[in-house]
């Protein structure tokens, strides 16, 4: 796994991203956010965009799959047990566009964490100098690379919420 050096050009990317989704799916966009590591200045990332989508139903797939599908974001998973979380890919730009239902508590989760690593310098080198060292391995699946973070993500999220 690779990460790049902070990126100036990955905010138009989400914003270009962003009116893709609104351009499929119109009202039914509830919320887009760009969230993830490229959504922090001077955080080094993965160059893949990460999109929360909030819709009136994520389990009601019927909404909104082909819409996006048709924009050019693949389906790659469905968690049903998991919020009704739905991932879809884009290769150009490269994107993760997750999928949650509107008021979603994953939603509002992810976005604290996104603004406290925006805010706070030191969390913020903590979790990219974790990043930097996780990335060094070999991970079989990206999965493993994310379990691989969960203690300090953890940490940062204890300081991050309320």
């Amino acid at each position: 796994m690779t990460l790049a050096e902070y990126d100036s050009a990955w905010p138009g990317r989400f914003e270009a991203l962003a009116a893709r989704v609104n351009g499929a799916l119109g009202l039914a966009a509830l919320e887009i956010h760009h969230a993830g590591s490229t959504s922090v200045p001077e955080l080094a990332a993965k160059p893949v965009i990460d999109i929360v989508l909030a819709v009136a139903d994520s389990a009601d797939e019927g909404a909104y799959l082909a819409a996006l599908e048709a924009a050019g974001w693949e389906l790659r998973v469905r968690e049903p047990e998991w919020f009704e979380h739905r991932c879809l890919k884009s290769a150009e730009p490269a994107s993760n566009l997750h999928v949650f239902t509107v008021g979603c508590p994953e939603i509002a989760r992810m976005l604290a964490f996104r603004d406290h690593l925006r805010a706070d310098p030191a969390d913020r080198r903590l979790y990219e100098d974790t990043k930097r060292a996780l990335a060094e391995h070999r991970w079989a699946v990206m999965q493993d690379y994310a379990d691989a973070k969960t203690a300090v993500v953890t940490e940062i999220m204890g300081r991050a919420l309320p």
